[in-house]
This record gives structure tokens, C-alpha cells and sequence, in this order.
């Protein structure tokens, strides 16, 4: 069998079964960060790692600003989606020896760009060499309020799902530029009780079963929203959009649309939770498909 045959998310939970853990792992594998700490502490610590290759999430000929800010701004959004703030970095970066100072540089200053939009302190990390391509990766801290913690695991049947900002597009080059919505889940987190949350890595026609498989939910799917060009195939299954998926509950759902305060990011109803959970048949990025 190969991993082909398997899958990113057999394989993951193939891995994840038998884990040792501790009493202060609140939440483990399974969800966009880890949660440590003691389950009465006011704020939690959120653990996070991602990482960005060369020929898989970005192009040799990419400008590299642009990736090193993909490669925090991936964490930050994953933080974000539980709720919390980022706080602290370590950057881990290995380069074949014939890559341009240049691009190293450029790489460099995209991070410091983003470590600066969002608070972030980079602690240190580690340098490389590498045979083949450029690999980036982090690992970040957060924080969160133990009553803003957001999990893929509380919604409940006839909740309504919401998705913030336009789906697909990352072919054309969005994927380097997104904006982690660290204010926007802060504010929802504040304001509303949120059932589950999570953000769109893999493109909704992945991460969206994965929230209901974990709130142990079916859903219906609606509308979506998709970027200009873009269709409702592509706006499903082209991931790295990085935009919050979230489940509300019904009551909620027209106070949350009248109260929306942030004009330029449309939100918007994409369907509901259900107590069916056999699956829609939909598809999005998988890394060993």
C-alpha cells in the first residue's frame, strides 16, 4: 500500500492514534492547534507548526517576499481559527547552497513583515542545507481566553455555516498574499458563541467534512462564494484561501449578519450542519492524492 492508496487524513489519524499525551494537553491532534495548560487557567497556550516546499505550495521563480510571508501567515491563520492571538516564532529554513543571497534575504524580510503586522516575536530557529528545494518551516505560540477557545468539534445539528471572504483563486497567485482573519475570529469569538471554527487550508470541499466529521455531523452545502473567475469546482477544491469557516447556532445566524462590522470582507451563509452524517461527495487538496 502506498500513501496514494491511503490518503492525507487516513494516514494522520494512522499516526495520531496511539500518541502519548498529558494532563495539560487539553486538545491534541485533530484540530488547527493544540491547547495546553490547566482546564481552570483564564488563558490558554496554543501550539502550532506548518511548513512551505518548493514545488508544492510556491514556484522557484515565486517572489520570495511573498512566500516568507505565506509561510508565518499559514500559522498565524490556524491561530486565528481557534480563537487566539500568535505570539512567538521559531523559524526553521533550509536552502540548497546555490539559491541567490537575495531570494534567502527576500524570504527573510517577508516573515519580518508579517511577525510585525501581527505582534509576533521571532524567538530564533534553525538553518539548513538542502539538496533540492527551499523548505520553511514554523513553529508558533498563541494565546487564547479558555471562554474564546474555538474547536472543530461543538457544532450541532441545524447549525448554520458561515464562511468569511471569496473561495478559489489560489492558482492565480492568491495563495501568497492572503490576510490571516486573527481580527475577524477575535471579534466573532467576543461576540458570539461559535460551535466550531476552523480555517480553509485544503479548500471547502476538504475542510468542510472535516469539521462536520469532528462536530460528528452531516451538512448541507448552499451558496458559495467565489472569487471573481473562479468556479464553484475550483472555489471548493483549490484550498490555501485561509478564510474562517465557523458554525453558529440558527438563533444567532440574523444578528450575526446585522452585526457583521467589517465592511470589505463579505460573509457569507454556505449551508448547515445536520444530524445525517453520511457526506456530500465533495473533493478539495489533498497532499497524497
Amino acid at each position: 500500500m502506498k500513501l496514494s492508496d491511503l490518503g492525507e487524513d487516513a494516514l494522520i489519524a494512522r499516526w495520531t492514534r496511539h500518541l502519548p499525551g498529558s494532563p495539560s494537553l487539553l486538545i491534541g491532534p485533530g484540530d488547527d492547534c493544540a491547547v495546553t495548560g490547566r482546564r481552570s487557567d483564564p488563558v490558554w497556550t496554543l501550539l502550532k507548526t506548518d511548513c512551505v516546499l518548493e514545488g508544492v505550495h510556491f514556484t522557484g521563480d515565486a517572489d520570495f517576499a511573498r512566500v516568507g510571508w505565506k509561510a508565518l501567515a499559514r500559522a498565524v491563520s490556524d491561530i486565528a481559527a481557534m480563537g487566539g492571538e500568535p505570539r512567538h516564532a521559531l523559524i526553521t529554513v533550509a536552502f540548497p547552497p546555490t539559491l541567490e543571497v537575495v531570494k534567502a534575504d527576500a524570504l527573510y524580510a517577508g516573515l519580518r513583515r508579517c511577525a510585525r503586522k501581527f505582534g509576533i516575536a521571532i524567538a530564533g530557529g534553525e538553518t539548513a542545507r538542502s539538496p533540492g528545494p527551499v523548505f520553511v518551516s514554523v513553529a508558533l505560540t498563541g494565546e487564547v481566553e479558555r471562554t474564546r477557545c474555538v474547536t472543530r468539534a461543538g457544532g450541532k445539528p441545524g447549525d448554520v455555516l458561515f464562511v468569511t471572504g471569496r473561495l478559489g483563486g489560489s492558482r492565480s497567485g492568491k495563495h501568497l498574499d492572503f490576510m490571516p482573519r486573527v481580527h475577524e475570529a477575535r471579534w466573532l469569538a467576543g461576540h458570539f458563541r461559535l460551535h466550531a471554527m476552523m480555517d480553509l487550508s485544503d479548500g471547502l470541499g476538504a475542510d468542510l467534512p472535516r469539521l462536520a466529521r469532528a462536530s460528528k455531523c452531516g451538512f448541507e452545502l448552499g451558496d458559495i462564494p467565489c472569487s471573481p473567475g473562479v468556479s464553484r469546482d475550483e472555489a471548493l477544491s483549490d484550498g490555501e484561501d485561509f478564510e474562517l469557516l465557523f458554525a453558529v447556532s440558527p438563533r444567532q445566524a440574523a444578528k450575526l449578519e446585522r452585526e457583521w462590522p467589517f465592511s470589505k470582507l463579505p460573509l457569507t451563509r454556505v449551508g448547515v450542519l445536520t444530524a445525517n452524517k453520511a457526506l456530500q461527495s465533495t473533493h478539495g487538496f489533498d497532499h497524497f492524492a
